[in-house]
C-alpha cells in the first residue's frame, strides 16, 4: 500500500493522460468520416501520431536535461492541449495531421518524464510490484481511452475541449505532488543498428506488431463504420482488442519462457494470420461475433512486440539492455508512422477487409523470416525472462533492464 501511495501522482498522471491522448485517434476518425475526409487523410492523422511520438521519444530526454522534470511534463502536455483544442478552430485534414503530431510529441514526453521519474525512485525490491501497477494503470487508462468514444459527440468543440482538459489535468497530480524530482538520468543512445545485429527476427518482429496494433487502433475505427457499427459499437470493438492483448500476456508470457522463443512468434503470427481472417468473415454475423475477433485479433498480435523484445534481450548484454529497448522502441516507431496511412489507402481501394489482409501478409512475412532464422544460428539455451514491455518511451528500457537480469 505504501508503494502504491507513494506512486499515485505518477499513476493518476498516466490515467488521465491515457484518457486524452488514447481517446483522440477514434474520435479523428468519426469526426474525420462526419467532416468529409477521405481513407487516406484520416489515415494521414494516424501516422502523423506516430511521427509526433517519435520525435517526442527522442527530444524529451534532452528537454528534461535543460528544465528539469516537471518543466518538462508542463510542456508537452501544454503541446497535446494545443493540438485538441485547435481541432475544431481549423477544420482541415493536413492542418489535423500536424495537431496530431502534437499530440504524438505529447504522449511520448510525457511518458518519458513519468518513467524516468519511476526509474530513479524504484529500489530492486520495489521494481517488480511497481512496474506490474505500472501495467495494470496503463491499460486501465487504455480501455477506458476507448470508452470514450461511444460518449463523445464526433466533429465537436466539445469532445475535442473534454480531452483537452484530461490532458490539462494529467498535468496537476505530477507538479503538485511533494515528491523531489529525480536528477535527470543519461539519455540512452540511439542505435537502431543494434536491434538488427542483435537479432534479425525481434527486430522484423517489433516492425509487424507496429502494423498490427498502430493500424487497427488508428484505422480499425475505419472497419467499424463499413461494417455497420455504432459510434458506441466501435468503442467495444477496440476496447476488447486492448483487453484481448492484455489476456494474453501471462500465457504467451509462460510459452515465451518455457519454449523457443522463435517458435512462440511463428505460431502467434500464424494465429494471427487465422484470426484476421475469421475477423473478416465473421464481419457480417452480428455484433457479438464482431466484439469477439475483435478479442481474439489482440490476444494473437497484442504480445508480438514484448516476445520479439525478449527474444532480442536473449542475445544482448547487461550493459547494452538500455540501448537495445530503444532500439526496439525505434522501428516499431517506425513502422506505426507508415502503417496507419498504408492501411488507408487500401480500405480506399479495396474495401475494410483489406486491413486484415495487410496484416495478414504482414504475419506471413515474418513466419517466413522466422524459419529462415531458425536455420541460421541456435537459440540461446540461458534466456531472459519475458516481460511485458509497453511501448510507451525510450527510457522504457531502464525500467525493465533490472527485471531482464533475473537469473
Amino acid at each position: 500500500m505504501r508503494l502504491l501511495i507513494s506512486f499515485a501522482a505518477l499513476f493518476l498522471s498516466v490515467i488521465l493522460l491515457q484518457l486524452s491522448s488514447g481517446g483522440v485517434g477514434p474520435i479523428d476518425v468519426l469526426s474525420g468520416t462526419a467532416l468529409g475526409f477521405s481513407r487516406q487523410e484520416i489515415g494521414l492523422l494516424g501516422s502523423a501520431h506516430f511521427l509526433g511520438f517519435f520525435i517526442g521519444c527522442w527530444w524529451a530526454p534532452r528537454l528534461m536535461g535543460s528544465v528539469g522534470h516537471s518543466r518538462a511534463f508542463a510542456a508537452f502536455t501544454a503541446t497535446g492541449a494545443i493540438g485538441l483544442m485547435a481541432h475544431m478552430l481549423v477544420v482541415d485534414a493536413y492542418a489535423w495531421a500536424v495537431m496530431r503530431i502534437a499530440s504524438g510529441l505529447c504522449v511520448a514526453g510525457c511518458y518519458t518524464v513519468i518513467e524516468a521519474w519511476l526509474q530513479a525512485k524504484v529500489t530492486n525490491a520495489t521494481r517488480g510490484r511497481t512496474m506490474g501497477i505500472y501495467r495494470v494503470v496503463d491499460t486501465t487508462g487504455s480501455l477506458g481511452a476507448q470508452m470514450i468514444v461511444g460518449i463523445l459527440a464526433p466533429a465537436s468543440y466539445v469532445s475535442y475541449n473534454v480531452l483537452a482538459i484530461g490532458c490539462c489535468a494529467a498535468l496537476l497530480p505530477l507538479t503538485l505532488t511533494t515528491i523531489k524530482q529525480p536528477e535527470t538520468p543519461a539519455s540512452p543512445r540511439l542505435r537502431p543498428r543494434l536491434a538488427f545485429e542483435r537479432s534479425p527476427l525481434a527486430a522484423a518482429g517489433v516492425v509487424v506488431a507496429a502494423l498490427s496494433s498502430a493500424s487497427f487502433r488508428m484505422v480499425g475505427p475505419i472497419y467499424g463504420q463499413e461494417v455497420g457499427l455504432s459510434a458506441g459499437q466501435i468503442a467495444w470493438f477496440l476496447s476488447a482488442f486492448v483487453l484481448g492483448g492484455a489476456v494474453a500476456q501471462f500465457p504467451v508470457g509462460w510459452l515465451a519462457d518455457k519454449y523457443d522463443r522463435r517458435w512462440v512468434l511463428i505460431w502467434l503470427s500464424v494465429a494471427a494470420m487465422l484470426s484476421c481472417g475469421v475477423t473478416v468473415m465473421a464481419s457480417g454475423l452480428g455484433t457479438a461475433s464482431i466484439m469477439l475477433t475483435a478479442g481474439l485479433f489482440g490476444l494473437t498480435t497484442f504480445p508480438i512486440y514484448s516476445v520479439s523484445a525478449a527474444h532480442a534481450h536473449d542475445f544482448a548484454s547487461s550493459e547494452e539492455r538500455v540501448e537495445l529497448s530503444a532500439a526496439l522502441m525505434f522501428w516499431f516507431a517506425t513502422g506505426a508512422i507508415f502503417a496507419p496511412y498504408i492501411a488507408s489507402v487500401l480500405i480506399e481501394g479495396y474495401g475494410p477487409a483489406a486491413l486484415f489482409l495487410m496484416i495478414s501478409v504482414g504475419h506471413g512475412v515474418l513466419v517466413i523470416f522466422g524459419l529462415a532464422r531458425m536455420r541460421a544460428r541456435p537459440t540461446k539455451p540461458v534466456r531472459t525472462p519475458y516481460v511485458y514491455a509497453p511501448r510507451t518511451s525510450f527510457t522504457i528500457g531502464r525500467l525493465l533492464r533490472k527485471e531482464r537480469d533475473k537469473n
